[in-house]
C-alpha cells in the first residue's frame, strides 16, 4: 500500500488512532471525499483501517454521529464501523478498510447492476429511531410539492462515484453523510441524473434506475416534480461553485427534466 510522511495527519488525531490499533505504520490519505477534514487508510501491523474525522466544533461535524447512528442498519451495504472516538477536539470514526475502486457510470460499465443490486437492498431498510431529515424537509425550498418525496425509507442521496466503492463484484456504499428518510425509489432518481451526466440517454438512465423495483412505484407526477427540483438544486449549488463537474450535473438535470 502507498504511504506518505506521517505528518500529514496532525499528530494529535495520531495518537488517538494508535490508542486503539496500536502504532501506526504507514497511511494513504484518500482525497476523493468531499466531507472530512481527515480521510486515511491507516496501516498498523496487523491490519488496515480506514479513518474519517472532523474538529468537534466544524459546522458539519454532525456527519460523523450520523454515519455512526446508520451504519448498523446498513451491515449489507456500507463498511463496518469499528469505533467512534470524540476526544481532545477530534470526532473520529474508524471503519474496516475496503479495497475496491470508485464506480464507473458510463455506459457499458460492469458495475451498474451491481450499483442498481445495491440500491434494490436499501430499499427495504428504515433505520426506525434515528433523527435524520426528510426528503420533503430537504427540497421545500426547490419544489412547490415537497409532500410527494415523503416516505419511510433510509436514503443514501449521495450517489458521487467515489461514495460507491466496488469490491469483490458488490457495490459497497460510503460517506451516509447525507442520509435523509424519504419514498424509496428517489435513490434511483437521483442515480439517474449521475447517469446522464455519465453518458447515458434520460431513457437509458430511467432503463437502469428500472433495475430498482422501487423505482417503478413512482408516480410520474411525483417523479417529474423531482427532476424540476432536482433542477433547482444543482442551479444553486452551480451559483456557489461553478466548477466543471457541477455545471454537468446541473445540465444532466435539465436534460432529465425536460425529457419528461
Amino acid at each position: 500500500m502507498p504511504t506518505v510522511r506521517l505528518p500529514e495527519i496532525p499528530a494529535d488525531v495520531l495518537d488517538l488512532i494508535e490508542a486503539r490499533t496500536g502504532p501506526v505504520l504507514g497511511y494513504e490519505t484518500v482525497s476523493a471525499g468531499l466531507n472530512s477534514a481527515v480521510a486515511a487508510r491507516v496501516r498498523t501491523a496487523n491490519t488496515t483501517v480506514f479513518v474519517k474525522g472532523m474538529p468537534s466544533d466544524h459546522r458539519r461535524v454532525w456527519t460523523q454521529q450520523r454515519e455512526a447512528d446508520i451504519n448498523p442498519s446498513v451491515p449489507h451495504l456500507a463498511p463496518t464501523l469499528l469505533w467512534h472516538v470524540q476526544e481532545a477536539g477530534w470526532d473520529l470514526l474508524a471503519f474496516t478498510n475496503i479495497d475496491g475502486h470508485h464506480a464507473d457510470y458510463a455506459p457499458g460499465s460492469p458495475d451498474l447492476p451491481l450499483v442498481a443490486e445495491a440500491m434494490a437492498r436499501l430499499s427495504p431498510v428504515t433505520a426506525p429511531g434515528i433523527t435524520m431529515r426528510s426528503m420533503p424537509e430537504r427540497m421545500k425550498a426547490y419544489s412547490e410539492t415537497p409532500e410527494l418525496f415523503a416516505g419511510p425509507s433510509l436514503l443514501h442521496t449521495d450517489w458521487f462515484p467515489s461514495n460507491v466503492l466496488i469490491a469483490d463484484n458488490r457495490a459497497v456504499l460510503v460517506d451516509w453523510a447525507w442520509a435523509s428518510r424519504g419514498a424509496a425509489w428517489i435513490d434511483p432518481a437521483l442515480w439517474v441524473v449521475w447517469l446522464i451526466k455519465s453518458g447515458h440517454t434520460p431513457q437509458q438512465a430511467e432503463e437502469w434506475a428500472a433495475r430498482v423495483p422501487t423505482w417503478t412505484t413512482a408516480p410520474p407526477a411525483a417523479a417529474t416534480a423531482f427532476a424540476k427540483a432536482t433542477v433547482a438544486v444543482w442551479e444553486e449549488i452551480a451559483a456557489g461553485e461553478p466548477a466543471g463537474w457541477v455545471l454537468d450535473m446541473l445540465q444532466a438535470a435539465r436534460t432529465w427534466y425536460g425529457s419528461r
